[in-house]
């Protein structure tokens, strides 16, 4: 447990490094693009996200678990096993998405040199997640600690540097901002690649177990298929999310334009306001899975219920506060940090979202571990949808519209948390109120 905390205090200090990083990339964002360039910005955001995700097909995830679970004289054949098999994703993936991409309108509002960066991703994301999973599985927290921190730094020197040197129109500025951001993962993935080859050339001193590939490719795929899954749906509604969003305020009244800064004030205002304290349940999240994964694999049912309650009494200790000062300290915080009063009713009534969320994080890590991948999967879909239905109802709706959209929002995230919870207590053998039951399942 000693040992869990140490990295996960680590990685906490440094995500809270990086997210005040990212509060200053967005206040960047704000000032420079402008209103409707941030709501272009965060519109595209979702696509590019999309594409890093497939890329990437929850390697890290799947990776980690299966260094957590498996015996280390496993470890090198499995790693040459993966290499092989994201040299040949790699080498299917880029040509697909070349002849894809093109076709795919919602690249038409925006720069057009924007489609080959995204493609420009796909092998860096490839080739820095078999690196990311590994320093994962081994609890090797400082690296990933460092790379998240570093990510965020150079994309925020190069937007500062970018921006203070020229002065762009609004279509090349979202270029610019995101050709900062497919920069920093560049040099993430130069900073990996360089620990890996050290790590590798290692284990290959030591005397290893040779693995069939097939074995390794139902054990990553055992993970890796509904995980992906589940992160290509969050994926795939995120990018419809400011769509839906905008078709909801386009029927309430409300013109094209407003629509589009009404979003960007909730997406790259509110929401960077409300998320600023997940950088400890996403850091929880990177402990969670490859602990989680080892104990269930070693039956510490035990070791699990403890470890369930701390996790949820330290998220209630940071959370209440920080949804607390966030609603009364609204108006000043939007307005010093991204000179827009107006996005300060959406930071209020969004707090069951950021609050819910903080929680949601780690459950979900909790599911990876427990194997419970399609459960969490069905969970996103069935609240997704609640969501989604709340949303455009209550969005068009000439009375509410933004507010019925948030309204929606706060549905889904309700609906999301419970259903985590019971399923996480149910496996576990705990009741609702965390107290162990007398059997459990």
């Amino acid at each position: 447990m000693n040992k869990f905390f140490k990295g996960l205090l680590l990685l906490i200090l440094a995500a809270f490094a990086g997210e005040c990083i990212e509060f200053l990339i967005n206040m960047v964002l704000a000032r420079q693009l402008g209103e409707h360039g941030l709501g272009l910005y965060m519109s595209i955001l979702p696509t590019i996200f999309l594409i890093v995700l497939l890329a990437s097909f929850e390697m890290p995830v799947s990776i980690s678990k299966f260094i957590a679970e498996k015996d280390r004289k496993y470890h090198y054949s499995m790693l040459n096993h993966v290499i092989r098999m994201t040299v040949i994703f790699s080498l299917i993936l880029i040509p697909l998405a070349s002849a894809i991409l093109p076709f795919i309108t919602v690249f038409d509002d925006y720069h057009p040199l924007l489609r080959w960066m995204a493609i420009i991703l796909i092998p860096i994301i490839s080739f820095s997640s078999i690196a990311r999973g590994y320093f994962m599985g081994n609890e090797q927290m400082g690296k990933i600690a460092s790379a998240n921190f570093l990510r965020k730094f150079i994309q925020l020197s190069l937007l500062v540097l970018l921006f203070h040197l020229f002065r762009f129109e609004t279509e090349t500025a979202v270029f610019i901002a995101i050709c900062t951001f497919v920069g920093s993962e560049i040099a993430i993935f130069a900073y990996f690649i360089h620990l890996f080859v050290i790590q590798y050339q290692r284990m290959k001193k030591l005397p290893f177990e040779p693995m069939s590939g097939m074995s390794v490719w139902k054990n990553l795929m055992g993970v890796s298929i509904p995980t992906t899954g589940l992160r290509i749906f969050h994926a795939l509604t995120h990018a419809i999310q400011p769509f839906l969003i905008k078709a909801a305020l386009l029927k309430s009244g409300i013109s094209t334009d407003i629509a589009t800064e009404h979003f960007g004030m909730v997406a790259g205002v509110a929401m960077t306001i409300g998320m600023f304290p997940a950088f400890i349940a996403h850091s929880f999240m990177v402990m969670l899975i490859p602990t989680v994964s080892r104990a269930y694999a070693e039956e510490k049912l035990n070791y699990l219920r403890r470890l369930l309650q701390q996790v949820f009494f330290i998220t209630f200790l940071y959370g209440v506060p920080s949804v607390t000062i966030f609603y009364f300290f609204a108006e000043p915080l939007t307005s010093t940090f991204f000179h827009s009063t107006a996005a300060s009713i959406y930071v209020q009534l969004l707090w069951p979202f950021f609050l819910l969320h903080f929680f949601i994080f780690p459950m979900q890590a909790f599911l990876i571990g427990l194997g419970l991948m399609k459960d969490a999967f069905y969970h996103a879909v069935w609240s997704t949808l609640i969501s989604f239905v709340g949303m455009y109802v209550f969005g068009s709706m000439e009375s509410l519209q933004m507010h019925g959209v948030i309204l929606g929002i706060n549905m889904g995230a309700i609906l999301l948390m419970f259903m985590h919870y019971m399923t996480i207590c149910k496996k576990i053998g705990v009741t609702w109120f965390l107290t162990k039951q007398t059997s459990f399942s």
